[in-house]
């Protein structure tokens, strides 16, 4: 047989293999893996998706929460899964950027995934304990400055808080001293006892104790005002131009997943996530729904995990 022949065949029936898949996919129960404790910003968003999904697709698509090793186990569990979409990843810069920087993983946070769709973002605001004689990132660069390494900022190591406030350290040429809880709760709640000088913090935990008097709020981190905190300005518009910092959650599948299953999960992501409700709901927990193609979400990741690695890497952070 001719071997153009060949070639067209096997192309052909590779181009049939995968519009079988689209149109069977999911015929099983659908894994979505979470690589972090349930409660946190990662395994909420996964469960929403998760919720939006099985009601899309007509079949059940669950959250597994596989933690541990600052979620190098669930990440590298995805990573090393079948690439037929039937098990997923919730993640953020942490799992794909930040982690592989610090720790020696197995796997690399861009090449070896397939991008879905990014879920949604949150931005963090700067909040310290109301004695600290700050009320602006100008006054906060200053009094850092003043004070250099006295000021403390506490958060679980190598999250985005975290390497927000190494990114603030680098952006303002400040010296602040980093503590590293378990947790984002437990830095939240000894700013407000004064054990340490303030927090980057995603903005769902911390607006309620600034508009109460309990912390009091600096700024925000992302690019724009959020619309839910609009008393509260940006780093960037108020003392440290070009500043941000923002989580991101996004679904990934292990590299390989076939271009027709992804763009069915893509769909039916963006349809479930653009709901009305589900906008609301986010919206009240401070994330705001993105739901991009995929393409767009491969872009982000290029961008950010040499982003996130060179704050590693800049700021000398060690695992703690």
């Amino acid at each position: 047989m001719n071997r153009t022949i060949k070639v067209l065949m096997a192309l052909t029936g590779l181009a049939l293999t995968g519009n079988v898949l689209s149109q069977t996919y999911p015929a099983r129960p659908v894994r979505i893996v979470v690589p972090f404790a349930a409660g946190g910003g990662v395994d909420v968003t996964a469960r929403i998706l998760a919720q939006g999904l099985t009601e899309r697709f007509g079949q059940t698509v669950f959250v597994e929460n596989r933690t541990g090793a600052s979620g190098i186990i669930g990440t590298e569990f995805v990573a090393k899964s079948a690439p037929d979409g039937y098990t997923l990843l919730v993640g953020s810069q942490t799992t794909q950027a930040v982690v592989p920087a610090m720790y020696k993983t197995s796997y690399d946070g861009v090449r070896d995934f397939t991008p879905v769709t990014v879920i949604a973002t949150s931005p963090l605001m700067i909040v310290v304990h109301p004695s600290l004689p700050v009320k602006s990132v100008k006054d906060l660069i200053a009094l850092a400055k003043a004070r250099p390494g006295q000021l403390t900022f506490g958060a679980a190591s190598g999250g985005t808080p975290h390497m927000s406030g190494e990114l603030f350290k680098l952006t303002a040429k400040v010296d602040l001293l980093f503590v590293p809880y378990k947790g984002e709760g437990p830095a939240v709640s000894d700013a407000m006892g004064g054990q340490i000088s303030m927090v980057f913090s995603n903005l769902p935990v911390v607006l309620p104790l600034a508009r109460t008097g309990k912390l009091r709020g600096i700024a925000v981190t992302s690019a724009q005002r959020v619309p839910t905190a609009a008393e509260f300005p940006t780093v960037a518009e108020s003392g440290l131009p070009g500043f941000e910092a923002s989580t991101w959650f996004g679904c990934l599948g292990p590299v390989g997943v076939p271009v027709d299953v992804v763009n069915r999960l893509n769909t039916e992501a963006a349809r479930a996530l653009n709901t009305p409700a589900v906008r609301e709901r986010m919206a009240g927990m401070g994330l705001f729904v993105v739901a991009n193609k995929p393409e767009e979400f491969a872009d982000l990741l290029k961008k950010e995990v040499p982003r996130w690695a060179k704050v590693v890497k800049d700021a000398d952070v060690k695992p703690q």
